[in-house]
């Protein structure tokens, strides 16, 4: 599921996805962000994470949900990419941070 957006800069429109990156559960633990803060940051560190860090138009957010069938959690990235980076990213990586709504 992606929202998209538009932004006029010089009187070019630069059409803007908002789209899930990556994507991960965590079981039930005591203090869900405290655990999901490493597998965040090998995310961000790795090949995809870096091109999205630098590539977002904005900040990349992080979500957290609560998993009712698997009593736990399930955390997303959503990151804000223009259209050529977000072609780049799904031919690179694929679509796969897309695959599950939350």
């Amino acid at each position: 599921m992606a929202a998209v957006r538009f932004k006029v800069e010089n009187d070019v429109v630069k059409e803007i996805h908002k789209v899930v990156v990556h994507q991960f559960t965590m079981g039930d633990v005591e203090d869900p962000d405290l655990y999901a803060a490493q597998p965040m940051w090998e995310w961000q560190e790795s090949e995809q994470g870096k091109f999205v860090m630098e590539h977002s138009v904005s900040q990349p957010e992080w979500h957290r949900h609560v998993d009712y069938t698997m009593y736990g959690y399930k955390y997303a990235i959503t990151a804000e990419l223009e259209t050529k980076k977000l072609s780049e990213f799904y031919l690179r990586w694929g679509n796969r941070g897309n695959k599950q709504a939350f």
